[in-house]
């Protein structure tokens, strides 16, 4: 399959930070053609392996999360209603009449009640509704919804991924499967390419949540070097200090303390020789991706991250241009097949 089927498969599939493991056979099924093993590490991250010509050696690894922002079954009141919070960062502000999905023991529709304005006073048409006073309304008395659904019970927001005009698509989960579709663009160009490294494409849980899957993945295969993929800010109505990369004209590199200054410099040095679009991006503390955690594991492994720009992010329609996703891979490729036997990036 093409990259962007892939993408919408992804972004249709719901996993919330924790049950990753629902991506695992689309995954399997599409890198299966362009890796040499699949194996899974022991939080669940999936992983790809591509064999260079190191004999294991030298190794890179790149990574982009797997888990979704969602919802989490708290209580079930008397009148059947579902309560619930927030997991790993969704924006109250966009819930109010979503259509959501609740997967406990069989998938359960659901709408997210919200009052009609006929009976707000202009103060409450002013003010944002606060999750815990939200409500999901089921159509099931409490009884039957109690056969259903227990507290803990995963929540998604029920949308379909759906092409927008010109190169743009839509869809939920974006951030940060839109990130495997790149390393997935990544394998695909390396088909083509002799390299030196073994390249491990790893789909990490549990980012959102704070890096857990990728800290464990980085241990176990030890790499020579990390990359991170991660979505960023893309063009909207933000002011301009809050925007990382114009959507559909390159891919935003990162500078910072988090990452590694010589191998960076070498990765916009490929950029530049190869007229890959991209842009320069500062990150002066903590990235907030599974970069900040690769970086620390064994004896410290030398991290990059690239981002691809991303509207609307942590909603369920965020926005990316496909050839963004394309411009990545094929950058991240250039990089991998232009690492040497012999290369240094000592400090």
């Amino acid at each position: 399959m093409d990259g962007k089927e892939l993408l919408f498969k992804l972004s249709n599939l719901n996993a919330v930070s924790g049950s990753e493991y629902l991506l695992k056979n689309t995954l399997s099924d599409a890198f299966k053609d362009y890796v040499d093993d699949i194996d899974e590490g022991n939080l669940g991250d999936f992983i790809a392996h591509k064999k260079g010509s190191s004999d294991g050696k030298f190794k890179i690894m790149i990574a982009a999360h797997a888990d979704e922002v969602g919802l989490l079954v708290t209580g079930i009141d008397e009148r059947g209603f579902i309560h619930f919070n927030e997991v790993a960062g969704i924006d109250p502000k966009t819930l109010p009449a979503q259509e959501v999905i609740i997967h406990g023991k069989k998938d359960v529709y659901g709408v997210i009640g919200a009052k009609p304005p006929h009976v707000l006073s202009s103060d409450d048409m002013k003010k944002a509704v606060k999750i815990e006073d939200m409500v999901i309304d089921t159509g099931l008395d409490k009884d039957e919804v109690l056969k259903l659904i227990t507290i803990g019970d995963f929540i998604t927001i029920k949308r379909e991924a759906k092409n927008l005009l010109g190169n743009f698509m839509t869809g939920k989960a974006l951030d940060d499967r839109s990130g495997i579709a790149i390393l997935y663009e990544c394998a695909r160009e390396l088909q083509k390419m002799n390299h030196y490294a073994d390249v491990y494409f790893v789909s990490s849980v549990m980012e959102e949540t704070g890096c857990g899957g990728v800290s464990t993945s980085t241990y176990k295969i030890n790499p020579q070097i990390g990359i991170a993929v991660d979505v960023t800010f893309g063009d909207t109505y933000l002011d301009d200090d809050d925007v990382d990369g114009d959507c559909g004209k390159g891919i935003p590199i990162y500078v910072g303390p988090n990452l590694h200054p010589k191998l960076t410099e070498k990765l916009i040095e490929v950029a530049k020789e190869n007229n890959i679009p991209h842009s320069i991006s500062v990150s002066p503390g903590a990235t907030g991706t599974d970069a900040w955690e690769m970086q620390i594991q064994r004896e410290g492994v030398p991290t990059l991250l690239i981002s691809l720009p991303l509207k609307y992010m942590h909603t369920s329609t965020e926005v990316i241009d496909y050839r963004d996703v394309k411009t990545a891979g094929k950058l991240l490729a250039q990089f991998i097949s232009e690492i040497k036997d012999g290369d240094s990036y000592e400090l």
